[in-house]
């Protein structure tokens, strides 16, 4: 069981359980996945897509259901984005910070977010380079109706934990170091998945995502 997994995780960090928060990922997975989720009692949802996250958040949305998109964003889809979630995961960039900015400012809204940091350096996933994120995240934390609410890595798909350890503390360090010069970036730290959740609980995560572990293999897959 995942929470088992959780409680499990964070007491070897001498952590409570309460301080994770379980974002149960609906990628792939039909609609029924949501009720299902929901009747579980999970009410942090997760999409990667867009276009699924259209579909799912406009007819699973109210107070009891928090939307959280994870995955990259086009820019000519940020607007539906910070219409539609509650967290991005995925401000992976100075110029989708800026034009989120821009979005939240002409809409009157605000903005939560991630900062999203490539700590594994993996040219396949995007974000901050870890040698230049501490000062681009504290320049991006500043824009108006964007508010950072901490930061997200993804770690390296291996079976070596040494470098997994080495993706989320990074992480952690990085968020440190932003404390160190400013308030506004907020304690969140969004890492570990299903294959990894163990150890980014015990390297500080505050918010896991998890989406094989609760509803199989995805659809495709």
């Amino acid at each position: 069981m995942v929470r088992d997994r959780m409680k499990r995780a964070a007491s070897a960090a001498g952590r409570s359980e309460d301080s994770v928060r379980l974002v149960a990922v609906t990628k792939g997975h039909p609609v029924e996945a949501i009720d299902a989720a929901l009747g579980a009692g999970l009410h942090d949802l997760g999409e990667n897509r867009v276009h699924e996250l259209d579909e799912k958040a406009t007819g699973h949305s109210g107070p009891d259901v928090t939307w959280h998109m994870i995955g990259h964003i086009q820019g000519r889809k940020a607007r539906r984005v910070a219409e539609l979630a509650d967290l991005i995961h995925s401000i992976d960039s100075t110029k989708l910070a800026e034009r989120l900015s821009r979005i939240a400012v002409e809409d009157g809204i605000e903005v939560a977010g991630l900062a999203q940091v490539n700590t594994s350096g993996e040219g396949s996933k995007s974000g901050f380079d870890p040698v230049e994120a501490v000062e681009q995240i504290h320049r991006i934390a500043e824009l108006p109706g964007l508010r950072i609410q901490g930061l997200m890595t993804m770690a390296p798909y291996v079976d070596n934990d040494a470098v997994i350890v080495d993706a989320f503390a990074g992480l952690r360090d990085t968020l440190d170091r932003l404390h160190a010069i400013t308030e506004v970036v907020g304690p969140e730290l969004s890492m570990g998945m299903t294959n990894d959740m163990d150890i980014a609980i015990r390297e500080g995560s505050t918010i896991v995502r998890i989406g094989t572990a609760l509803f199989g293999e995805r659809v495709g897959a």
